[in-house]
């Protein structure tokens, strides 16, 4: 067998590890911390060596933010325009607003996110870390779905990546220091909430005949 071939079959098996370590990685980070997770206790529950870790991530700093990036491909499908074809922007809009706020409320995000801050008043690193991976990336992606939207002539969006911010804010609304303070909405507040926002969205960037 050549040594090409041995590669080949052994692309699968490299992705498998990678994704045991990450998945590993990304309960320790949720449950206990950045601070308090190890690569070797990441390696034991992946069933992989300290090295191979290493050897794909570089450090613990890399291995967090694979585990973010993993967390927020979660979310990333709801802005595809092909996943969506045929339906309205509002619809569309709609059900991102749903998704953000339902991804967002998971009790393990409140958790990390509550972990994070604290981690980052000693080692503000940790927190632009979480920031490029996982807020900043999806706002960009968001931005990129608003401007596909605006050459379908579905939407006039002159700044897409304040836009974006814009949207994500009132779909939130309070949410965040809700969140932190132990208290989520009922349901019906959040639906009103994000109708709410796509409401106020489309009166200011739909052009007047596709207002829906």
């Amino acid at each position: 067998m050549s040594t090409q071939t041995e590669s080949r079959i052994g692309r699968p098996t490299d992705q498998a590890k990678r994704d045991a370590i990450v998945a590993a990685a990304s309960d320790a980070f949720f449950d206990v911390g950045y601070a308090a997770t190890s690569i070797e206790g990441v390696a034991a529950k992946a069933g992989v060596s300290k090295v191979t870790i290493y050897n794909q991530f570089k450090d613990k700093r890399g291995l967090f933010v694979a585990s973010v990036e993993r967390e927020c491909e979660k979310m990333r499908g709801h802005f595809s325009i092909e996943a969506a074809s045929g339906t309205s922007i509002r619809d569309r809009l709609t059900v991102i607003g749903e998704a953000m706020f339902a991804f967002l409320s998971r009790p393990e995000m409140i958790q990390f996110e509550r972990r994070i801050a604290a981690e980052t008043e000693n080692e503000p690193a940790i927190g632009e870390a979480f920031l490029e991976a996982g807020p900043w990336r999806m706002k960009a992606a968001f931005a990129l779905f608003l401007s596909a939207a605006e050459a379908q002539g579905e939407l006039e969006v002159p700044e897409p990546g304040l836009a974006a911010e814009q949207f994500v804010s009132m779909c939130k609304g309070m949410g965040d220091l809700e969140r932190r303070f132990g208290t989520l909405p009922t349901p019906d507040q959040t639906r009103r909430r994000i109708q709410g926002a796509v409401d106020v969205f489309l009166k200011a960037y739909a052009p007047t005949d596709r207002i829906d």
